[in-house]
């Protein structure tokens, strides 16, 4: 990662920040893109560039890809961890607001992320986009509804994107189970990030293989590798990172 320029969005939350402590190792510059919160809560690195944005405002997607193409005229990577749920509940007990928020912040943000940070991946001929999705994609469960569509969607997204813009970028993705971060109380940015959030983590890591739960550290070596040479004959692909709880 030397000398490579990284956009890590969502780079503020609990896999972000490993992320991002970990390109900084690697020599990677790295510019960190968050809710303006979620950055005053934890606020990134010196050595980084700091960027607001929420993908569920339009302008302010504009506003930070002006920002990042004045730090970096190309990029080589960008990883896209943004995402939130609303709480557990039925699907068919979620109203069309609470619906429509979750599809608009996990998905269409995405969209509209790709269209802003497109080009400057594809000024380095050799762009790597990331994208996080959840195993709840595609092993669902009661309760995550909105969410789960909303994850398989960014699933088709990652493979329409990944035909379309290469042969100059790739486009993957990485699909966790739970991880042990603010995300499981609803969202750096968007919670206290206190409690216990919505897992017994005692009937989840029972009915692992690995037997534990997962760490940050679990998703950034993934996600490294499909940012970096390693994974240059990949596309389009998906890795499912959670224990052995899910073979697809």
């Amino acid at each position: 990662m030397q000398g490579r320029a990284i956009a890590v969005v969502g780079g503020a939350g609990g896999i972000g920040r490993a992320l991002v402590a970990r390109l900084l190792r690697e020599g990677a510059r790295v510019a960190v893109i968050d809710l303006p919160a979620s950055l005053e809560r934890h606020p990134p690195p010196s050595e980084t560039i700091a960027i607001p944005v929420d993908l569920t405002q339009p302008d302010t997607i504009t506003t930070a890809a002006a920002s990042l193409a004045k730090s970096f005229d190309t990029l080589h990577g960008c990883v896209n961890l943004a995402g939130f749920h609303l709480g557990l509940r039925k699907l068919l007990d979620t109203s069309d607001e609470a619906f429509i928020e979750t599809i608009n912040g996990n998905l269409t943000g995405a969209l509209r992320w790709a269209r802003v940070v497109m080009p400057l991946l594809q000024a380095s001929g050799q762009g790597s986009l990331v994208h996080v999705a959840s195993g709840l994609a595609a092993n669902i469960r009661p309760g995550y509804g909105a969410y789960s569509a909303a994850k398989a969607g960014l699933l088709a997204l990652t493979k329409t994107l990944a035909l379309e813009c290469a042969p100059t970028v790739r486009v993957n993705a990485v699909a966790p189970g739970a991880i042990e971060t603010a995300f499981l109380q609803g969202g750096t940015g968007r919670s206290a990030e206190q409690g216990e959030g919505h897992i017994d983590r005692s009937a989840y890591t029972n009915m692992l293989p690995l037997k534990r739960f997962g760490e940050p550290q679990d998703v950034v070596g993934p996600i490294m590798f499909l940012l970096g040479p390693d994974s240059a004959y990949m596309t389009g692909q998906t890795l499912w990172i959670n224990a052995g709880g899910y073979m697809p």
